[in-house]
């Protein structure tokens, strides 16, 4: 019995412990419906998407922790890169694009 609960116990800090990565890492529904998935990459992380038109091409490089981050993000129709802002809060990502910090727009996307 007692091996029972500590093979129990252990399972459970191992799930407690996966689940504490940092919030931006994992997969997200786009304004389009797409689905994109951010994982780390470099000393950053990358941002892919993985179905739509543009399954397989890379969107973005951002660096950061804590629920907020900053690097660049690409439209990938217009092909045309910009300053950009994420920051994750509970099961949504806000994404913001600028053009020279004065244009913006932006996107929130549900974690899936």
């Amino acid at each position: 019995m007692k091996r029972i609960l500590f093979v129990a116990a252990t399972l459970s800090l191992a799930t407690t412990v996966a689940h504490a990565g940092d919030p931006i890492v994992g997969n997200w529904k786009t304004e389009l419906g797409d689905t994109a998935a951010i994982g780390p990459c470099g000393g950053g992380y990358c941002i892919t998407l993985k179905s739509g038109k543009h399954a397989g091409k890379q969107i973005g490089t951002f660096s950061g922790k804590d629920g907020s981050y900053s690097g660049k993000i690409t439209d990938p129709d217009a092909n045309k890169t910009y300053d950009g802002s994420l920051t994750v809060s509970g099961g949504a990502l806000t994404m913001k694009g600028c053009v020279l910090k004065v244009i913006c727009e932006s996107q929130t996307w549900p974690r899936l």
